[in-house]
């Protein structure tokens, strides 16, 4: 059996619930499956309940947005003790940085003449969001795509919303090297998600050497060439390998970034990230 690490769902900026994607995960032939939302983990409860159910492991996870060399570094974290008050606390300031980067992005479409607010925005999530949930970029981009000033996410992202496009927008956030002690202050593990995204593996060297437990070698966006390299820096720094297939849900015909499952790992994986972990739920 093996593990997908890495999988987002509607407590973000995923199209599908936690539930969701714990039956895809079975349907897949996995046997555990990460739910990794981005500034939150207000999903993973649904997810484990979910595992309990249909006999699949759910791994307690999230993924932390930080910034280093001038772009979003994110920080995978697993096992963490989701009851831990300071780590919620630290989680809910993210999410309000998060906040203030959509209403910048919002500011600066208009600024290019796009008639958008923050309202419909929210709107456009209001029937699948809960208390802790997060809204990102994605969220933007479909408004833009109803609204015709795009035909697609892909259109919206490469012309206004991704590193350096037109309405790009990056307050001041925590460094990598924060997020993981937050990550092992809560009792959990750290982990790169998908280095190769960043182009710049003198930065991912500086991170590998703060303290962070493991690299998320293989990736939905990850060459061959990619999956090598990392895999040998991992080893090279006795670090965990991981996998993920980053997965957002499905969009049309098409899954962002990958299908659930379409990146693995053994099972011992899992094992290692749990061992000495300080994870607690009611579950």
């Amino acid at each position: 059996m093996e593990a997908d690490l890495h999988s987002h769902t509607t407590a973000s900026d995923g199209t599908q619930s936690p539930r969701a994607n714990v039956v895809m995960a079975l349907e897949a032939g996995l046997g555990a499956i990460a739910i990794t939302d981005h500034d939150t983990i207000s999903g993973v409860a649904e997810a484990l309940a979910a595992g309990l159910e249909l006999g699949i492991v759910v791994v307690p996870g999230v993924e932390i947005s930080t910034v280093a060399g001038g772009q979003d570094i994110h920080i995978l974290g697993y096992y963490m003790n989701i009851a831990d008050e300071q780590f919620l606390q630290r989680l809910s300031s993210l999410r309000e940085t998060r906040d203030t980067r959509n209403e910048m992005i919002v500011a600066r479409l208009q600024e290019l003449g796009i008639d958008i607010t923050m309202e419909e925005v929210l709107k456009e999530v209001a029937n699948v969001k809960r208390k802790g949930d997060t809204v990102g970029r994605p969220h933007i981009a479909a408004v833009l795509v109803n609204k015709g000033y795009v035909s697609t996410i892909t259109e919206a992202f490469d012309r206004y919303l991704a590193t350096g496009a037109a309405a790009y927008a990056n307050p001041p956030r925590i460094e990598p090297a924060t997020a993981i002690t937050w990550i092992h202050e809560a009792g959990g593990k750290a982990v790169l998600a998908h280095p190769g995204i960043y182009h710049d593996d003198a930065l991912v060297e500086v991170i590998t050497s703060q303290g962070i437990d493991g690299i998320e070698v293989y990736h939905a966006d990850h060459s061959p060439e990619d999956e090598e390299r990392y895999r040998l820096l991992a080893e090279r720094n006795g670090l965990l390998i991981t996998a993920g297939s980053d997965f957002h849900g499905v969009r049309g015909d098409t899954a962002f970034h990958g299908a659930i499952g379409s990146k693995r790992i053994g099972m011992d994986v899992v094992e290692l990230l749990k061992s000495s972990a300080c994870f607690r739920s009611e579950f």
